[in-house]
């Protein structure tokens, strides 16, 4: 089997450049749940490219057409035992979050599908994020027990407490792309992924003619009062390492498997 048999169907992270702009993308077969060993290279790989005095630009994109990305592993999930392993596995998406936070590059979100729990922490983490009509968004953390913890400040920061509070407590629904736009999650929506992948090819190769240095200032605007995020998020991993331990999460999740 080649290697391009082989991506078809098995997880990964890589990056490509592109007339200055770094394409980031992460794919995992089951609807992009992203398992921590995913997490951890995402995590590195957003980094290493704020670094790369070759990318002016940062893209956030997922492999697959349906789903840019359905949360945590569940897999993962419902082998948690104990408080510290619970606290491990939260912190992969904190980890994400707070790489997008820190890179001195504007990295643009492309949602091309339905995007749960920890992926809408990804897209609200972009700097500027763009969509489809099918980007439909979910926070279901509530129903197994838990909420969205680690990536509600992110959610929150960028489309407002009652908007992060309305999703995080209705748990079972899909809320469709064009509301989600309304709040300020995404800055467009359009009919389909051909669509989504011209404008953000045309945004992104824009940027990169701005001042690098004018961008990077910026960026520190737009996430200035962040700073303690490296502490928050760990102590919401935490909060919810120690949820996943009860009886009413393990019942929840017995039901899943």
């Amino acid at each position: 089997m080649t290697n391009k048999e082989n991506n078809m169907s098995d997880p990964y992270v890589k990056q490509t450049i592109e007339n200055e702009v770094g394409y980031i993308e992460f794919f995992h077969p089951a609807h992009n749940s992203l398992p921590g060993d995913i997490l951890a290279k995402l995590a590195q790989t957003i980094t290493d490219a704020g670094n790369n005095d070759d990318i002016k630009v940062i893209v956030l994109k997922s492999g697959g057409d349906r789903t840019f990305c359905a949360g945590a592993s569940f897999k993962e999930l419902i082998n948690i035992n104990d408080a510290a392993t619970g606290k491990v596995f939260f912190s992969g998406f904190a980890n994400v979050i707070n790489a997008m936070r820190k890179c001195p590059k504007f990295i643009i979100g492309r949602i091309q599908g339905k995007t749960v729990g920890g992926g809408v922490g990804l897209a609200a983490s972009t700097d500027y994020c763009m969509g489809t009509k099918f980007a439909a968004i979910k926070l279901s953390e509530l129903n197994i027990g838990i909420g969205p913890f680690v990536v509600g400040p992110a959610i929150e920061r960028k489309m407002g407490l009652s908007a992060m509070s309305q999703i995080a407590i209705d748990a079972n629904s899909f809320y469709p792309a064009e509301w989600a736009k309304q709040k300020g999650l995404f800055t467009h929506v359009y009919e389909s992924t051909e669509e989504l992948d011209e404008a953000v090819k045309t945004t992104a190769e824009h940027l990169c003619s701005y001042n690098t240095e004018a961008m990077l200032e910026m960026k520190r605007v737009f996430w200035k009062g962040t700073d303690d995020w490296d502490e928050l998020l760990a102590e919401r991993a935490q909060t919810s390492g120690r949820l996943v331990l009860s009886d009413f999460t393990k019942e929840k999740l017995k039901g899943f498997k």
